[in-house]
């Protein structure tokens, strides 16, 4: 803190107090001395006041401050002045000051920390501390600018100009089962005496509170890994060193670290920590395989491989790895097998047999086995049960040989493998959709039309091909090895050998007939048939359009006999073949003939046309075709159409005029049978008419007999009903007054009753009222008068009857003691204009002293009295 200046030092008298100070200038010789307290100072004209008056610096115990630019003291510390009289300071210096009197600042020096708590270390906890100038301690030991030391606690640390506090630094708690890592910044002895270089790292493992040397850096806390029976450590060395277990590590070795070594292991400073290794368990059922196991020599043996099998438990060594993890025995049952390759020669116990790489042989159950390092499972084969009309089909590896196996369980050999029989996308795609060939017959897909048909499943390649043949069709199977076809007739199951196809038949189909329309794998043997439109041209050049109508069937006499059956499938498509052929006899036959014979004649025109004529002129009836053995048995024609719009027009309107007679004369018929009817209808009509009018006549006359017998009736009645209604009337009329006067005397009573009733009632809620308001006066007043007396009450008992009978009493007694003050035997005061009893006076005087001071007035009369 440097002086302030004062802003009053014009001033002329300074009172300075006890342990306070100012600055004077002396303006002539431009020295600046200090005043100290107590004193009047009295400023010269030549002198100025500039700074203070100022309390002086004091320091409390334990407390200090530093002030710069200190003054200069001797030996005996006094203060050194210089030659104009000025006190000499040291600049650029700073002097620490401890607990003492109070002191002033001198002129130049400044109060750079004013008093501040030294600062007390705890246990466990120092100071780094740094020399800036070279000095000699207390103790005789000498510091160099640059030296560092820890001022460890307990203790207070009281500061020096040539050190400064570099960092505060506490002790690391080093717990059970944990080290703290320390690296030495410089050259230096540890707490252990070992001296350490710099960089050089190291643990400390005593458990307790460790704190760092001035040269020390705590790196990390270190935490022990906890071992057991199912876990182990795996480290590797950074540099060659001797672990704690007193066993030397070469740079880059790996090894483990289990419970037979140690329960929790802190890793060193130049061991590396890869992971925690696990256990590896084997069962009974289990096995596993090591490659590049670990030799004796603690070395591992690069390329080899062991077996190891279950029941055990071990680590892994560094290194070492599991090929395809721990496995299971192979178990085999009675259907079931294993193929093995061998890698490596070696002699087979079991069979009692050399093994050479790459043999194969198979090993068949029930058996448990663990195969060897020296030998490879291929694979495990199941054997694969088959039904009489299931099979697989099974290609030898060494020959090549395939073969259909079927309706047994088969197990494939170690030379045996499954064949995948391709087959085209057609036939893939016919045995994908299953269709019946018979109910199905009609339904093939057009082209371009995809539908929203489910997609077939896939078919397993290797099975058997089955295809069911329905009733009355057959397939023709062609093998491709044996160059032959053979023919299997429904109902019947076909099953396909290796090298055999099946013959796809491509048919016509749709109206008019389109090649490849019809794709199918059977052929149906009918009977069935087929429908075509052809166009025809008479010989007067009318163009129609017939849709034609065939059965037929295909004619097999001996299906056993393989050149008749073969020559069914001799026309690859015997629908179109069939219907251009009977379509070209059509053609050929309605050309010779006019519209009207074809017209009337038609049916036996084509007919003729396509059956022939036998020898006798008569019209067959049946059409061979000897080529695939297909019978046409009848034609049936389904419609004619004109193509010419004339001829269509001209037959319209003879088809039209010959209705329109039909019609007329139907309508002649008609309307003469109409007209006879009509005649009888009149005729009888007429004779109903009579016998109507006669009974009429005979009702009308029994009306006129029955209407003067009621007038008769009337008359005799009418006077007896009149007499009757006003007896009546009279009498309905008095019992309605006499009921009229009962209910008005009823509600006269009701009203009077009500009214009475009502009264009453608000009588007694009157009284009840009145009743309940003077319970609640009475209430009300009853806990007043309690509240007053229980309030009365206690405020007697918190004044005390000690109290009142003071407060009673004060009045007089104070009176007395006044007059016996002022040495008074008695007196009177009054304002002069009532009347004075003087005869009373003094019996009034002496008596009220007692007992009438005692009494209270009874009235404002007597008060004013």
């Amino acid at each position: 803190m440097s002086p302030r200046p004062n802003p009053g030092g014009d001033d002329s008298i300074y009172r300075i107090a006890p342990y306070y100070y100012l600055h004077v200038l002396d303006q002539n010789t431009n020295i600046t001395r200090i005043e100290i307290g107590p004193k009047t100072f009295i400023r010269q004209d030549n002198e100025r006041v500039v700074f203070g008056p100022e309390k002086m610096i004091t320091i409390p115990p334990r407390h200090y401050c530093v002030v710069e630019n200190p003054v200069t003291r001797d030996g005996k510390g006094a203060i050194i002045l210089d030659d104009s009289g000025q006190p000499k300071l040291s600049f650029a210096d700073q002097d620490i000051r401890l607990t003492q009197e109070p002191f002033p600042l001198y002129p130049g020096e400044v109060l750079k920390q004013p008093a501040t708590p030294l600062r007390v270390v705890p246990a466990n906890t120092a100071l780094l501390l740094r020399a800036t100038l070279d000095f000699e301690d207390e103790s005789g030991d000498k510091r160099v600018a640059g030296d560092e030391w820890l001022f460890e606690g307990p203790g207070t640390y009281i500061p020096r100009k040539e050190v400064s506090v570099e960092e505060t630094i506490r002790a690391t708690i080093i717990k059970a089962n944990q080290s703290i890592k320390l690296r030495a910044r410089k050259e230096c002895n540890d707490r252990n005496g070992v001296p350490r270089q710099t960089g050089e790292e190291w643990l400390v493992k005593k458990i307790g509170a460790y704190l760092p040397g001035a040269f020390e850096v705590v790196v990390e806390v270190v935490d022990a890994y906890i071992l057991t029976d199912k876990k182990a450590l795996h480290l590797r060395a950074h540099r060659t060193f001797k672990d704690d277990y007193g066993v030397e590590r070469k740079s880059g070795e790996e090894w483990l670290i289990t419970l037979k070594d140690t329960d929790a292991h802190i890793p060193n400073v130049y061991e590396e920590v890869i992971g925690v290794v696990d256990i590896t368990t084997l069962t009974s059922r289990q096995y596993c395989v090591i490659m590049d196991p670990m030799g004796p020599d603690g070395k591992l043996q690069l390329g080899k491989r062991k077996l190891v099998r279950g029941e055990k438990s071990f680590f892994l060594r560094p290194g070492e790895k599991l090929e395809h993890g721990i496995q299971g025995i192979y178990v085999l049952g009675e259907n079931e097998g294993l193929i093995f390759r061998c890698n490596e020669s070696f002699y087979d116990e079991e069979e009692k047999k050399d093994r050479k790489p790459g043999d194969r042989w198979m090993l068949r159950g029930p058996v448990e086995y663990v195969p060897t390092v020296e030998i490879e499972v291929v694979m495990k084969r199941t054997a694969i049960p088959l039904d009489e009309n299931e099979g697989i089909y099974v290609r030898d590896v060494k020959t090549g040989k395939v073969r259909a196996v079927c309706g047994q369980t088969y197990m494939l050999s170690h030379d045996e493998e499954l064949w995948s029989k391709e087959l085209s996308p057609g036939i893939e795609k016919l045995l994908a959709e299953q269709k019946d060939p018979l109910s199905d017959r009609g339904e093939h897909e057009k082209k371009g039309d995809k539908g929203d048909k489910d997609v077939p499943s896939k078919r397993d390649k290797t099975k058997v091909i089955t295809f069911r043949v329905p009733h009355n069709a057959s397939v023709q199977i062609y093998d491709y090895k044996d160059k032959k076809a053979r023919v299997v007739f429904g109902p019947d199951l076909v099953m396909l050998g290796p090298d055999e196809q099946f013959t796809q038949l491509a048919l016509s189909g749709g109206k008019p007939k389109r090649p490849n329309a019809i794709r199918s794998l059977c052929l149906l043997l009918g009977p069935d048939f087929c429908t075509d439109i052809i166009t025809i041209e008479t010989s007067d050049h009318a163009r129609l359009q017939l849709q034609l109508a065939y059965n037929w069937h295909f004619e097999v006499k001996d299906q056993s006999n393989t050149d008749e059956s073969a020559q069914l499938f001799s026309v690859p498509d015997f629908v179109g073949d069939a219907c251009k052929a009977i379509a070209s006899r059509v053609r050929g036959a309605v050309a010779a003939v006019s519209f009207d014979e074809f017209h009337k004649n038609s049916a036996k025109i084509i007919r003729a046309s396509v059956f022939g004529f036998d020898e006798n002129m008569k019209v067959r009836d049946r059409f061979f075709f000897p080529q695939n053995n297909l019978v046409v048995t009848s034609v049936d024609i389904q419609s004619v159409e004109p193509i010419d719009q004339r001829t269509r027009d001209a037959l319209q309107k003879s088809v039209q005029l010959a209705i329109e007679i039909t019609t007329n004369s139907q309508e002649a018929a008609a309307r003469h049978e109409a007209q006879r009817v009509e005649q009888e209808a009149k005729g009888r009509l007429e004779r109903q008419k009579i016998i109507d009018e006669a009974e009429a006549e005979k009702a009308r006359r029994e009306l006129l007999e029955l209407q003067a017998l009621s007038a008769a009736v009337e008359s005799t009645g009418q006077a007896k009903a009149e007499a009757q209604s006003r007896a009546e009337s009279a009498r309905i009329e008095g019992e309605a007054a006499v009921e009229q006067a009962r209910l008005k005397a009823q509600a006269g009573e009701i009203e009077a009753q009500s009214e009475l009733e009502r009264l009453t009632r608000a009588r007694e809620a009157e009284v009840k009222f009145i009743r309940e308001q003077n319970d609640l006066e009475i209430n009300k007043s009853r806990e007043i008068s309690t509240i007053e007396v229980s309030k009365f009450k206690n405020l007697v008992d918190a004044m005390g009857t000690d109290t009142i009978r003071a407060i009673a009493v004060s009045g007089p007694e104070m009176q007395v003691r006044m007059l016996q003050a002022l040495g008074l035997q008695s007196t009177l005061i009054t304002d002069g204009t009532n009347p004075i009893n003087l005869f009373n006076t003094a019996q009034g005087l002496i008596g009220g002293m007692y007992a009438p001071a005692l009494k209270r007035p009874k009235s404002d009369e007597d008060l004013t009295s």
